[in-house]
């Protein structure tokens, strides 16, 4: 009788592979997060740090960086679920400039609406009214509003830049060429 060579279970092998897989894509999808959350809030930072400065030149006390990392991981998540769901992929095809502010855009739009929504969920649970809930984003005046949608905007658009840019190139190129030493030749 002949010994016959063990067959690999090709339904195991696959289950195994795509054990591996999901958890790189797990892995990476926790990557993007931490790296997104940390620019978000270093810009976050930055603004809270330069109103807290101004308030400081008149008199008022202001120091709200622990907000600045709730809100940096909250709008992360925003972020991704939004990239999951291919939001703003409309113009890829055109030079990088478009689907850069396209993606800024869509996605300040985005972000500006969940926001809404998750401050009329914390007044009702709060007992406040819709109104009320909404009436201090931003500082609560139609300047301060403004000014925090632009900064906003400015924040995502290098970005966006970033992330187009690495879809061209590839991104652990674009990260190697941005993090790297170079060599002189």
């Amino acid at each position: 009788m002949m010994a016959r060579s063990p067959q690999p279970d090709t339904a195991s092998e696959s289950a195994g592979e795509s054990k591996a897989s999901f958890r790189e894509k797990i892995s990476e999808e926790l990557i993007e997060f931490a790296i997104l959350t940390v620019y978000l809030y270093i810009c976050f930072a930055a603004v809270i740090f330069f109103k807290a400065a101004v308030l400081q030149a008149q008199g008022i006390a202001y120091d709200h960086l622990g907000l600045a990392i709730i809100k940096a991981a909250l709008c992360a998540k925003f972020m991704l679920v939004g990239r999951a769901a291919h939001i703003g992929e409309r113009f890829r095809n055109l030079p990088l400039i478009v689907p850069t502010l396209h993606k800024s855009f869509v996605f300040l739009l985005l972000l500006v609406v969940l926001t809404l929504i998750e401050e009329i969920v914390v007044g009702a649970i709060h007992g406040e009214s819709i109104m009320h809930s909404i009436s201090g984003i931003a500082g609560g005046t139609l300047y301060q509003f403004v000014a925090t949608i632009l900064i906003i905007f400015l924040v995502l658009t290098p970005y966006f830049a970033f992330r187009s840019l690495g879809q061209i190139v590839g991104d652990k190129i674009l990260v190697r060429l941005f993090f790297e030493r170079r060599h002189s030749d």
